[in-house]
């Protein structure tokens, strides 16, 4: 397997994961699981961490879209190479990062990560079109 392809598996993994926080942070605040919960669409009572955690999980899937397409657009393509796995490893380890800093709730640096999660995805974008 391509280091694209593997990264790209690992950040469906982490993206498939990240949801976890979340639901700790729910049954924590809110209790087990009860029918009032699948009825009642009123945002249930969190801490500041986990709506984090929430935010966190649904910046992943919203970045995960675009990562993957374009990693398997490299693939099909032919232009999967060098700089598109470096690519694809610091597209996964600055969504490791995202996670922490959101999670930690620090400011400006949450900014940072994923300012440059976003510029390798956008990079490529610039590797597969030329």
């Amino acid at each position: 397997m391509s280091t694209d392809l593997r990264y790209l598996a690992y950040t469906a993994m982490l993206t498939a994961v990240l949801w976890l926080p979340y639901i700790v942070a729910l049954v924590m605040t809110n209790g087990g699981v009860s029918a009032t919960n699948y009825t009642d669409p009123t945002p249930p009572t969190l801490p500041n961490w986990g709506k984090r955690a929430n935010r966190v999980f649904m910046n992943a899937v919203e970045s995960f879209a675009p990562f993957a397409a374009l990693v398997l657009i490299a693939q099909a393509a032919g232009k999967a190479d060098a700089t598109t796995a470096l690519l694809s490893v610091a597209f996964f380890w600055t969504r490791v990062a995202h996670a922490v800093v959101y999670w930690l709730g620090i400011p400006f640096i949450r900014t940072l990560v994923f300012g440059l999660s976003f510029a390798c995805v956008v990079a490529m974008f610039v590797e597969v079109i030329k």
